[in-house]
């Protein structure tokens, strides 16, 4: 691990527990109605959107910990797992747009919340392949992104499928 990655070491690990627990938490969460979820593909998209945020994010912590991981390797790790983040999402998205059940009505602001974390691993991946420490501040605020997106995108399937 470079001298820049030590640096954050603590915040990586940090954000790697807190994501591993809260991937688990929302799987649980949903469990409890999955049988009314999985009616819903809108429902089952935006708790896909969640649980996908938070592998990234824990992702791309863990790989920060990498005992010989370099600034450039790193950007290439974030920027695979940004890439494939944005597949998911976009994907994602179409699921709950074309979803025309009104109790699970989405309209523009809830589904880019998914693309704010994908934005910021993105910029964290092209500065960090360029050895630009500013790419570790944009993979930090892409985690924190993930995490906040994460549970509210969650919150709104887990209280939609209720209704």
């Amino acid at each position: 691990m470079n001298e820049l990655l030590l640096e954050w070491k603590d915040f990586n690990v940090a954000i790697a527990g807190a994501t591993a627990a809260l991937g688990g938490l929302v799987i649980v969460a949903a469990s409890v109605n999955i049988g009314d979820i999985v009616k819903s593909r809108s429902l089952t998209a935006r708790l896909g959107s969640g649980i996908v945020m938070l592998v990234a994010a824990l992702v791309v912590s863990a790989s920060a910990l990498m005992p010989a991981i370099n600034e450039t390797v790193y950007g290439i790790v974030v920027l695979v797992i940004a890439l494939g983040a944005l597949l998911f999402q976009i994907m994602i998205t179409r699921a709950v747009l074309e979803d025309h059940d009104p109790r699970h009505k989405a309209n523009w602001a809830k589904v880019a919340l998914g693309f704010l974390p994908v934005a910021a691993y993105l910029v964290a991946g092209g500065l960090a392949v360029a050895s630009q420490p500013a790419g570790l501040y944009f993979a930090a605020a892409g985690a924190i992104l993930a995490i906040v997106a994460a549970l509210i995108v969650s919150w709104v399937a887990l209280v939609e499928v209720l209704r």
